[in-house]
């Protein structure tokens, strides 16, 4: 008896339940045609200690989806889902997508950053042990959303005329040597380096390199300033011992190696052409012979480098018809004059 109520009794609560409210979903299938939203991983340093730091990322419009902290044993937090766009890139752009927030994930990492002194700027160095656990978040970030080694960037990398972190102390080359970032060959480097040294290229080709590479920057032809930031953020990551943004050899042969880095090798390039100054010739005066009743026209003028005619010519005279009557001998006459060699022409001043 106590069993058939009991049994009624959930029957009835049952059917007093309240329905599921909302769309009902069957997860039964999954497209084949997905990927994820994360094309980008982004690194920044946070211009700040561990606490600052995370109340800015926490308490601010700016976020990230991890933090990594100084401590002697680095905490990594997560402070924004994977499948959320964090506020940590800005206005951006790197190849063909801009406002990388929406298709990234930013890490940022805990250092001071820069600081202005009598000898220049000066940024902090990161600690090895940030590096150590840095290394394997980046590597699972980029195996579960598949992204490739040239996309893992800077915030310099994406936004590089107002932002120059991680800055030239981010050991970039030792996540190259982790599989995470894309880097120039050595043997390609070398390759190229005596091609270059024949004749550096023009400020187009630095440009358009650049943006053939990723970075956006207008193709002015010009080294303007915003041609020599791009430059300095490529060369804090790639050749952070000198990051002036000059278009040099070096930064030349390693742009060449990560665009180009297994066709065939370029021709050197051909040497600029010289810029003349026009002269204008003077036209000279040609002799007309005269005709009658008008005097004859000048004859032409000397032109340095030919030689000069005598001022007179000896007429030949005639023959006489006999031989002439023996006479004092003339007066000995001087010696010929000495000839005057050519002037030669004077260079024409460039």
């Amino acid at each position: 008896m106590k069993t058939l109520v009991a049994t009624l009794l959930l029957a009835l609560l049952a059917g007093c339940a309240t329905p599921p409210s909302g769309p009902q979903y069957d997860h039964t299938y999954t497209a084949k045609g997905q990927a994820s939203r994360a094309r980008f991983l982004v690194l920044h340093y946070t211009v700040g200690d561990r606490a600052s730091s995370l109340t800015t990322l926490t308490q601010q419009e700016v976020s990230a989806h991890y933090l990594v902290t100084d401590d002697p044993v680095p905490h990594i937090y997560n402070l924004v889902d994977e499948k959320n766009a964090a506020w940590h890139a800005g206005n951006s752009s790197w190849k063909n997508f801009t406002q990388l927030n929406n298709s990234s994930i930013g890490i940022e990492i805990v250092n001071p950053g820069w600081k202005d002194t009598p000898n220049g700027r000066v940024y902090t160095p990161f600690a090895q042990s940030q590096i150590d656990a840095l290394i394997p978040l980046v590597r699972d970030i980029v195996t579960r959303h598949h992204i490739a080694p040239e996309n893992v960037l800077g915030h310099s990398d994406i936004a590089p005329l107002r932002k120059q972190d991680p800055g030239p102390m981010f050991p970039w080359r030792q996540l190259a040597a982790a599989g995470l970032v894309a880097w120039p060959d050595a043997n390609r480097v070398a390759a190229l380096t005596p091609i270059f040294q024949v004749q550096l290229p023009d400020v187009a080709w630095y440009q358009k390199k650049l943006a053939t590479w990723g970075y956006g920057l207008v193709q002015s032809g010009n080294l303007d300033e915003q041609t020599r930031t791009v430059l300095s953020a490529f060369q804090m990551k790639y050749r952070p011992a000198n990051i002036d943004g000059v278009p040099d050899l070096e930064t030349a042969v390693l742009l060449e190696a990560l665009t180009n880095p297994r066709g065939a090798l370029p021709q050197p390039f051909p040497a600029p052409a010289p810029h003349y100054q026009y002269q204008p010739v003077q036209p000279q005066p040609q002799y007309q012979p005269a005709q009658p009743g008008q005097p004859g026209q000048p004859q032409p003028q000397y032109q340095p480098g030919q030689p000069q005619a005598p001022a007179t010519q000896p007429q030949p005279q005639p023959a006489p018809a006999t031989p002439p009557l023996p006479t004092t001998p003339p007066a000995a006459a001087p010696g010929s004059p000495t000839a005057v060699p050519a002037t030669p022409p004077v260079p024409v001043q460039q």
